[in-house]
């Protein structure tokens, strides 16, 4: 390659950061705010659901049984339909990012779950036992002997979960949120160039769970010096 040749790629390059980059940038943080609010409803349902498929009442059960069933037995984008095209049939009409986020964290929420559900079996019966004949409050003990060690146990699963959630903010592309799927869609119909923009939005999403893998990494390493 001569020096004209990279000369004239650089220069191009440089010009679509300045026209495009903006653009991208508006949408890594569409990304990262549905991401952030769907983990969140993912951590809410998760709990909820291991909490109800361990509960000694059996609709609790039941109904926690179902939500992880149905979930994790069919396609995240087929839930993302339901709540954006589905639940007007109902009565409840919800703006594509409302949407997407509900459905994204509810779908997320039944792999955490299984993963809660099983950090709570791995901890040792005697602990919640002794701290029971204490008097201590189950509510108490819950909060503040059995999930921090469940957290420091399924941290890399909810790393993995974090991850899928960054990747999957792509499905809601389909309901018209202009994230970076989106957005690079928009821009390959006005400029033809899908090899770019598709190499653009990829590298970002790699960037971005490269970063949460790291974060991951350190804590991992900072809880196993605490322990």
């Amino acid at each position: 390659m001569s020096v004209a040749t990279l000369q004239e790629w650089w220069l191009t390059l440089s010009d679509e950061v300045v026209t495009y980059g903006p653009g991208f940038l508006s949408a890594t943080l569409v990304v990262l705010g549905v991401t952030v609010a769907s983990i969140l409803v993912s951590w809410v349902c998760g709990l909820l659901g291991a909490l109800g498929k361990r509960s000694s009442f059996a609709p609790f059960r039941a109904l926690a049984s179902f939500y992880v069933w149905f979930i994790r037995g069919t396609p995240t984008l087929i839930q993302v339909f339901i709540v954006y095209f589905g639940m007007p049939q109902i009565g409840v009409k919800l703006s594509p990012i409302t949407a997407g986020i509900i459905a994204l964290g509810v779908s997320s929420g039944a792999y955490v779950a299984e993963t809660i559900r099983a950090g709570l079996a791995a901890i040792p019966r005697g602990q919640v036992e002794s701290a029971l004949a204490l008097g201590m409050n189950p509510r108490i003990m819950m909060v503040r002997i059995v999930l921090p060690q469940v957290f420091r146990m399924i941290l890399p699963s909810l790393t993995n979960e974090a991850i899928s959630a960054v990747k999957n903010t792509s499905l809601l592309s389909t309901i018209t949120v202009v994230e970076l799927t989106l957005y690079a869609q928009l821009m390959i119909a006005t400029t033809f160039r899908p090899f770019d923009f598709y190499i653009a939005a990829a590298l970002i999403y790699l960037g971005l769970t490269s970063i949460l893998s790291q974060l991951s990494a350190y804590f991992e390493r900072r809880y196993a010096r605490l322990s």
